[in-house]
């Protein structure tokens, strides 16, 4: 596809199941995203409060509000505990009540006098672990009472919980960096904090800086999980694919062994444009969990990138009627329609592209080239004239990769000259491209269909120049284009001259039979013997 629709994250939800012994503590394993370790050391904790406020922090870290919440309701009010009411006030803010969870949080503040910087801290996380992100104003206050009696020295749990809710809006990215230098100098060995100021790059896009942090974190603890995914993830979005994939696997090798690793590893694959490997790892997991939506969207797409266009079909529609239409992603609609028209339904195509416009029309820009490519798989070509001619439209600097596909277009719709003279803009700006002087050339071809003029040969010899440096991966262009130059010489009677040609396209191609049938006519004929 010419966008990428997601990050890895999205893609893929963690399962809970699977198990290792990396993580110390539970609190440990919750923030390496240890899930099922932390869960089954907590369960055996019993029904303590401890054991069911960290349940209740395990599901609000992997978005699961309702559990979030109930297992924080499950928390006993104690008036001399005020860890309880943080509880609660959680409870609230998971079901989306923040002027409940407020008063619980003050109450707790109350139970405290005012005097524990550990409570607002705890309230503070509250706040940096939801999503509730319309109450930044009260959230500060509860971090800027802990500063108050905190008198002067920084807690770097405090500091990273402060960064967390500076993070939440667009605005904060400043003070949320800030925040969490704060808490490197309070703790140079915090792998969460240096965790941290990574995502805030990948968010800047500053991603050698990421780089850095990631790294630094790792280095810190080996076993930090979620910094080598996010580091492979920083590697994707700069479009290094190999270190990106690379970094995933060393991830694998200290991430959680869970099914939801594997699908979030078929994610990877597919994103780095490893298809037939993703292909493979979605098939896996489908196996052992048939109904994983995720898996059988991804199945689908993989097929189709695959270019086995019937089986695609099959996967999309058995993923659409797993998946509700609301729960339906922008790029669903994009490769349903992609995928229908391959499969001769062009129509039909082109109507799933302009829904997947119509409900996201921040991203209609970039569909544009989707619908377009619709119109030329469907061979509308004045259709896809249309759109191409929008697109560059909208760019006052248009991109080559436009006017060769707007080229392309005009070649379809047998407007040769109007190909010709795009081919032209290509190659002046890039002189050495092959590729252009092998599209020049048959459209030049196709202007000069019996080959009199000569069109086309230049074209042809220009490319012969530059794709012979590589003949495996130019094959069918370089036995085109020598075809091409044997027959002209070959028509103006110049058999010496094309014979040559002729032989490149053998060596290339043993089986094209018009140039063995060309080569064989060249060949004198024995004299028939003299009777005596």
């Amino acid at each position: 596809m010419n966008f990428k629709p997601w990050n890895i994250s999205f893609l893929v939800a963690l399962s809970v199941s699977g198990s290792a012994a990396f993580a110390q503590t539970p609190q440990k394993a919750i923030e390496l995203e240890r899930y099922s370790e932390a869960r089954a050391a907590l369960l055996k904790q019993g029904q303590s409060p401890e054991a069911l406020y960290e349940l209740g922090r395990l599901y609000q870290k992997r978005e699961m509000p309702d559990s979030a919440a109930f297992y924080f309701s499950k928390v006993p009010l104690d008036p001399k505990n005020p860890m309880t009411m943080v509880a609660a006030g959680r409870a609230a803010l998971a079901q989306g009540k923040p002027a409940d969870a407020q008063i619980q949080f003050d109450n707790a503040v109350k139970a405290s006098k005012k005097k524990d910087p550990k409570v607002y801290a705890m309230i503070a996380q509250a706040y940096g672990e939801s999503n509730i992100k319309n109450d930044n104003a009260k959230a500060l206050s509860y971090v800027q009472e802990a500063e108050k009696l905190s008198k002067g020295k920084d807690n770097p749990e405090l500091m990273i919980a402060r960064g967390d809710i500076y993070a939440q809006s667009e605005q904060g990215g400043g003070e949320a960096m800030n925040s969490y230098e704060r808490a490197l100098l309070a703790d140079p060995n915090s792998a969460l904090a240096n965790f941290r100021k990574g995502e805030l790059n990948v968010r800047a896009r500053n991603y050698n800086d990421a780089r850095a942090s990631f790294e630094k974190a790792i280095q810190l603890d080996p076993n930090y999980a979620p910094a080598y995914n996010a580091l492979a993830e920083t590697y994707f979005f700069a479009g290094k694919y190999d270190e990106a994939l690379a970094t995933f696997q060393k991830y694998q090798g200290v991430a959680e062994k869970s099914p939801g690793t594997d699908a979030k590893y078929a994610s990877f694959l597919f994103l780095t444009k490893k298809y037939p490997e993703a292909q493979a790892e979605v098939e896996k997991v489908l196996a052992r969990d048939p109904k994983n939506v995720t898996m059988n969207r991804l199945l689908a797409y993989s097929l189709f990138e695959n270019a086995k266009y019937p089986e695609a079909l099959a996967a999309m529609e058995n993923y659409m009627k797993l998946q509700p239409a609301d729960k339906l992603i922008t790029e669903d609609y994009v490769y349903y329609g992609k995928i229908l028209s391959k499969n001769g339904r062009a129509q039909e195509g082109e109507a799933q592209i302009k829904s997947a416009i119509a409900k996201d029309p921040k991203k209609a820009a970039e569909l544009q080239g989707e619908l377009a490519q619709s119109y030329m798989l469907g061979k509308n070509y004045p259709a896809a004239i249309a759109a191409y001619k929008e697109i560059m439209k909208a760019s006052p600097t248009p991109a080559l990769t436009d006017q060769f596909r707007l080229a392309t277009a005009f070649q379809g719709n047998k407007q040769y000259t109007q190909a010709d003279s795009l081919y032209n803009i290509i190659l002046t700006a890039r002189p050495t491209y092959a590729p252009g002087y092998l599209m020049r050339a048959k459209v030049n071809s196709l202007l000069d269909p019996d080959s009199k003029q000569g069109l086309a040969k230049p074209y042809y010899e220009k490319y012969v120049e530059l794709a012979k440096a590589d003949p495996a991966k130019n094959k069918e262009g370089l036995a085109e284009a020598n075809e091409y130059l044997g027959y002209y010489y070959y028509a103006k009677g110049e058999k010496t001259t094309a014979a040559p040609y002729y032989e490149q396209v053998l060596a290339l191609d043993p089986s094209n039979s018009n140039a063995k049938k060309v080569i064989d006519s060249m060949r004198p004929t024995k004299a028939a013997p003299k009777k005596k």
